[in-house]
């Protein structure tokens, strides 16, 4: 049986919530059954205690399991709680800004790459690699081992001033190295998927690593056109991996765009023409 996981990001509570957003969300999880949820950061628009309560409660209320990591929008925008507890808010919901969520078929890893000095670009310190590192070689290899973080590790297709994680080629190569399958991420507000093999010059035959980032499920600025919302659904078999697009479309999600990946060392098997 395949393992289902649906990853929403930047949902900016506070920021011209829509209900119809939450009843849509619903309906798509009741369609595909996704076994656990990941959230990847700038669940608030600002922080705020009451941001918090409603962007957790909304996600509670999808049914599943919910991993979630902070984002820069999910620490204090006062001072001088933004330095001295930037992270109150956040674990009075979910405990931890790294969190841990193991399912039937995913072992997931949470990693916070949110650093208050910093407006929006982000970063992940040896130390946590070392912590994640140690976590992704407990995991079960029969599960797929999946990492979330809030800033991305691709590059947004357009219209984008924001940077990736600091030290890109290094934190990704170590959660390579550590057995990652899937990592993902959010902050662009934009979908963009790659597979290891696409970017990565490999002799052999190397494991198989897809890179993914959801577009938001938010929308911090209603009057900013540009900015699609969407959802990305993950289906995990023996052989491969797929990632599932699904953008908001008024009244509704639609299915826009299936990844196929490899999953194994093995190419795809396609059929001759």
């Amino acid at each position: 049986m395949a393992t289902r996981i649906l990853h929403v990001s930047d949902l900016h509570f506070g920021a011209g919530d829509d209900p119809s957003r939450g009843r849509g969300l619903a309906a798509l999880i009741e369609r595909v059954g996704p076994e656990l949820v990941i959230a990847s950061g700038d669940l608030t628009n600002r922080g705020r205690r009451d941001e918090h309560e409603r962007a957790a409660a909304f996600l509670r209320r999808l049914g599943p399991p919910v991993l979630a990591v902070p984002g820069n929008h999910d620490i204090p925008y006062t001072f001088p709680a933004r330095f001295t507890s930037p992270w109150s808010e956040f674990e009075r919901q979910w405990q931890t800004t790294e969190p841990e969520l193991i399912g039937a078929g995913a072992h997931v890893v949470g990693l916070n790459s949110v650093r208050p000095w910093r407006h929006q670009s982000g970063a992940v310190s040896d130390a946590q690699l070392a912590r994640a590192t140690a976590k992704l070689h407990a995991a079960s290899q029969d599960k797929l081992r999946v990492v979330a973080l809030h800033h991305q590790m691709i590059g947004a297709p357009w219209r984008s001033r924001k940077k990736p994680v600091a030290r890109r080629t290094h934190v990704l190569a170590t959660l390579v190295d550590s057995g990652a399958e899937l990592i993902v991420g959010g902050h662009i507000h934009q979908g963009a998927v790659s597979e290891r093999h696409e970017f990565e010059v490999i002799t052999g035959d190397a494991r198989g690593v897809v890179i993914s980032i959801a577009p938001g499920l938010g929308q911090p600025r209603p009057e900013r056109r540009g900015e699609a919302r969407g959802c990305v659904v993950y289906r995990a078999d023996e052989l491969t991996l797929t990632a599932d697009t699904y953008i908001w479309r008024e009244d509704g999600w639609g299915l826009t765009a299936v990844r196929t990946f490899p999953r194994g060392r093995e190419p795809l098997a396609v059929d001759s023409v």
